[in-house]
């Protein structure tokens, strides 16, 4: 605990000073003068501090939900409880990171004798990860509001912050159309009946002829078809790449942002539509495995699997996490693999493996496409500079098309999206492949 002057004692010493400038006397009444009345002003502030209440009399609480997303506003409350028998000045500072955006950390507030305050804040983080809140420190001025006594208290609390969800709406909208196309309803953008037995009904006009059972047409006398629905209970496992390809900015985000966010839209949708949906996160090493369920709360599982992953600035080990998928899922799966169309990586690591992989599971390899790259591929050249620059987006990109077009011909799928984009052209394929029976 520490003794401080307040804004008040600061304010009497520079008044003391005005009235000292203007002191008739030679210089060492001057100085003398000073020395005393300083010592006096200090003893005073001294004194009203140590009388005063300490910090310790005070029951503080801090309140926060324990998970907020990126992105999104919470609120943050300080509970002051006194059991002091006078009203008290308090000042209180927390310890809150800057990524938090909160908008006050500090706070000043008069609780009456044997009271309690309550006083909220907004955060709005910016960075997902775990945030450990220790100290809340705390200061009260004196009777005489002249001298303070402050404290720091521990307060440890622990706030999550998860990766943004800004799929979520395309999930909903992904979901509502999957659940029409089950009940039959016809849309301009339907994908299929499905593959799945339901029923047997009578024929109708915009029924398919082929769906027509012939042995069941004979037996009624009148034409009845057979309707599908789309499998159920398949396995979903998604594969994101927390290597170093993947710490490169995108649209200003890395591209790890832009995975996790497909990949919970991939889980949402999955999870709603009654398939079960697993996470394996990797790097040089599996850092998170996530089992496939069709739990509620999936998504939050395969978040909190997440939110703490930082892009590891090293190779990833594309080959042992092949391998822990396969060990684990050795029934026939949709594997995707959330990552980068890097030339190097997939040559020397996932071609080799995508033999043995579509023998068994359906794959798809899914990436965010850098639109600064297509600028500069198509942008006016005024410079030499700007020409160099253009001959190499031109390369990249046909990099990028020719190892996309060597996957298609291994066997599996490709998603290239842009920014915004590679959750629901994920979702899509994944759509289109369980409505075809591919899974």
């Amino acid at each position: 605990m520490s003794i401080l002057p307040t804004r008040r004692a600061a304010l009497l010493a520079v008044l003391v000073a005005v009235v000292l400038v203007g002191f008739p006397g030679d210089d060492v009444d001057v100085l003398v003068s000073v020395a005393v009345i300083t010592t006096a002003i200090v003893a005073v502030v001294v004194l009203d501090a140590l009388v005063g209440t300490s910090p310790g009399r005070l029951e503080l609480r801090r309140q926060h939900p324990p998970v907020v997303e990126v992105g999104h506003e919470a609120a943050l409350t300080w509970t002051i409880a006194s059991d002091a028998s006078r009203r008290l000045r308090i000042h209180a500072a927390d310890d809150l990171a800057p990524s938090l955006h909160a908008v006050s950390r500090r706070l000043r507030v008069d609780v009456p004798g044997g009271d309690a305050v309550r006083v909220s804040t907004a955060i709005r983080p910016s960075r997902r990860g775990r945030f450990e809140i220790g100290h809340l420190t705390v200061r009260i001025d004196g009777r005489l509001g002249l001298g303070s006594r402050q404290r720091s208290v521990p307060l440890r609390t622990v706030l999550r912050v998860h990766p943004a969800f800004p799929s979520r709406d395309d999930a909903e909208i992904r979901i509502r159309r999957a659940r029409i196309l089950e009940m039959g309803i016809r849309t301009a953008r339907g994908l299929g009946g499905g593959t799945e037995f339901e029923q047997l009904r009578e024929y109708g006009p915009d029924d398919e002829f082929r769906r027509i059972d012939w042995t069941a047409t004979a037996r009624a006398g009148r034409p009845i078809v057979r309707t599908y629905r789309a499998e159920r209970n398949q396995s979903v496992v998604v594969m994101v790449d927390n290597g170093r390809i993947m710490a490169g900015r995108v649209s200003g985000v890395p591209r790890v942002e832009h995975a996790m966010d497909a990949a919970m839209m991939l889980t949402a949708v999955a999870t709603r539509l009654g398939d079960r949906c697993g996470l394996v996160a990797f790097d040089r090493v599996v850092r998170s495995v996530v089992a496939p369920a069709r739990h509620r709360d999936q998504v939050g599982r395969v978040a909190e699997a997440l939110y703490e992953l930082e892009p590891e600035l090293s190779e990833s080990d594309y080959s042992g996490a092949f391998a822990e998928v396969v060990t684990r899922h050795r029934r026939r799966a949709m594997l995707v693999l959330l990552s980068d169309l890097n030339e190097q990586a997939v040559t020397d690591s996932v071609l080799p493996a995508l033999p043995l992989l579509t023998r068994t599971h359906l794959v798809v390899v899914a990436t965010v496409q850098d639109p600064q790259i297509q600028e500069w591929a198509t942008e006016p050249v005024g410079d030499p500079e700007g020409a160099y620059r253009q001959v190499a987006a031109v390369q990249a990109l046909s990099e990028r098309e020719r190892t996309a077009l060597r996957l298609r011909a291994s066997g599996a799928i490709v998603v290239d999206a842009p920014p915004g984009r590679l959750g629901s052209d994920l979702t899509d394929a994944y759509l289109a492949a369980k409505s075809t029976g591919r899974l």
